[in-house]
């Protein structure tokens, strides 16, 4: 019985399997014939004409789409690529509707032909998430990522492995938790767009203390409720009552806003940005993770230049978090990765170019020993005598032969401590005696490094993996003598820029500070966000 099942089993198949199946043979000779001839082909196919040539004809790879129903599901991707952060319209949705059915079950070529173009556009779909759609250098020159490639034969050779497209598209998505945060929030955003939820627009006007009363906060309350940050019934008064002050300052602090929880010009500002707004600028925040890469380490720094913030991470959790002042709009701190080698205590300061000779320069042709005291001059690498140097006879156009080093002690510029991830840029993490600065919600006050709010705490911290308690480095620092301390294992850090991203407080935005979300936005979509 059980054998009979079996030929019966078999007899059907053979008899009901679809023309696609008998023909696969013919088809991939039509493949071979399309791949291994001289004439040029469409160009998504042609661009990776060796990598398709390696999989179906020195491979013999198997046929994937024709007669699987696997361009439906391929195609639907496509149609809802808005949920991965990139613009259905850049891919040939109706083209390859048109191509999937117009195919003849009696024209091999043809099937070919298909077989190769939906492959061809897989691939393209998934560079896409995987790298990126743009060059970061491409986008603006603060942008010094590694460009990561994708390696198109693997990518066929593993096709095969996986039945479901979209699940094998999916492989190819950053891992990190970030641009999974920022995925689901794209999903938020672009349901309350599809679904037209009518968003409130608040007018300004006067500043709204809590307790107060303004005609404009029925609508606050409406506006937070969509955000999720007012989770109270809506009373419809006019009274800016406790619960809506304590909605307010969970907004301000999600949009990095200065809590205090008043209504005033630059909150109704932020409440006014559209969620078109907002959900743009999560896709150009997905695209910047795209270009990381993709093991940011077990343990990594992760300073947000856009958010002002150093992030300590271990096993994707933060351990801890400091406020940052990052470079100002004139001297903008670049986006790279890096590596935290070795530690300064009581660091000299060396510095750099442009500030020696824009900023001491015209100082010391008023008064030469203006810097005396607290720094060193050198000259052809050498140690110079402040009193020898004729410093009119420098500036302008002119070569400019000296070194400034200021001495370690307490108006030191980096105060007690550096971090130094040697790199190009000259860019590492350093106190700082301006504490001041770190009052500001927008701090990007520097010459492009990175000043921490809490030295002290992270060199206490590094340095016991060096067997050094806190009276060892306090020893150090009241001693002033410069000391270099290596770390037993040098430690990732990523320097990004992330005007959008996911917290404890839920879903967060930061202002533009650099321009870089327009660069991008332009890069991406051809034409400004405003």
């Amino acid at each position: 019985m059980r054998f009979i099942l079996r030929f019966v089993a078999v007899f059907i198949f053979l008899n009901c399997a679809p023309a696609w199946a008998q023909d696969a043979g013919q088809i991939q000779v039509a493949i071979t014939q399309l791949l291994s001839g001289g004439q040029r082909m469409a160009l998504p196919v042609e661009r990776i004409r060796p990598a398709l040539t390696a999989y179906y004809v020195r491979s013999a790879g198997s046929i994937y789409w024709i007669g699987t129903g696997r361009m439906d599901m391929f195609i639907q991707r496509l149609q809802n690529a808005k949920f991965d952060g990139l613009n259905p319209q850049d891919y040939p949705v109706e083209s390859l509707i048109a191509l999937r059915d117009q195919l003849n079950e009696s024209d091999p070529m043809a099937a070919a032909q298909a077989e190769l173009t939906f492959s061809a556009f897989l691939v393209s779909y998934a560079a896409d998430l995987k790298i990126g759609r743009v060059a970061p250098q491409k986008v603006d020159p603060n942008l010094f990522r590694n460009q990561k490639t994708i390696d198109v034969q693997r990518v066929l050779a593993d096709l095969k492995k996986q039945s479901d497209p979209n699940k094998f598209l999916n492989s190819f998505e950053p891992k990190n938790i970030h641009y999974q945060a920022l995925k689901k929030m794209l999903k938020v955003y672009t349901q309350v767009i599809d679904e037209g939820m009518a968003w409130p627009v608040i007018g300004q006007g006067a500043v709204v203390k809590p307790g107060g009363s303004d005609p404009r906060v029925p609508n606050v309350r409406r506006l937070l409720s969509l955000t999720g940050d007012f989770e109270w019934a809506d009373t419809g008064s006019p009274v800016y009552d406790q619960n809506l002050a304590i909605a307010v300052k969970r907004f301000q602090t999600r949009h990095g806003l200065e809590a205090k929880g008043l209504l005033g010009k630059q909150t109704i500002v932020t409440m006014n940005i559209s969620p078109e707004e907002r959900q743009r600028q999560i896709v150009l925040n997905m695209e910047r993770w795209r270009w990381m890469p993709d093991n940011l380490g077990d343990e990594h720094f992760l300073i947000n230049i856009a958010g002002f913030e150093l992030q300590h991470w271990q096993s994707n959790t933060i351990v801890d978090r400091m406020d940052v002042v990052v470079g100002a709009v004139a001297t903008q701190t670049p986006e790279f990765s890096g590596s935290m080698q070795y530690i300064e205590l009581n660091p000299y300061w060396t510095v750099p170019y442009n500030i020696a000779t824009k900023e001491m320069l015209p100082k010391l042709q008023a008064n030469p020993m203006q810097y005396a005291g607290d720094f060193e001059v050198y000259a052809g690498g050498r140690l110079a005598d402040w009193n020898s140097i004729n410093w009119n006879s420098y500036g302008g156009t002119g070569s400019f032969p000296f070194t400034f080093r200021q001495l370690p002690g307490p108006k030191n510029a980096l105060g007690k401590v550096k971090f130094m991830l040697p790199n190009k840029f000259n860019i590492y993490l350093h106190d700082t005696p301006a504490k001041d600065k770190f009052a500001n919600v927008t701090r990007a006050f520097s010459h492009g490094c990175i000043r921490l709010s809490r030295p002290g705490d992270l060199a206490y911290s590094l340095l016991e993996r060096k067997g050094m308690d806190r009276a060892a480095v306090d020893a150090i620092w009241a001693g002033g003598q410069n000391t270099r301390v290596d770390l037993p294992q040098a430690i990732p850090v990523h320097l990004i820029y992330a005007t959008a991203f996911s917290s404890e407080n839920g879903i967060e935005f930061r202002t533009d500070v650099y321009g870089r979300d327009r660069k991008l936005y332009e890069a991406l979509f051809g034409r400004p966000t405003s």
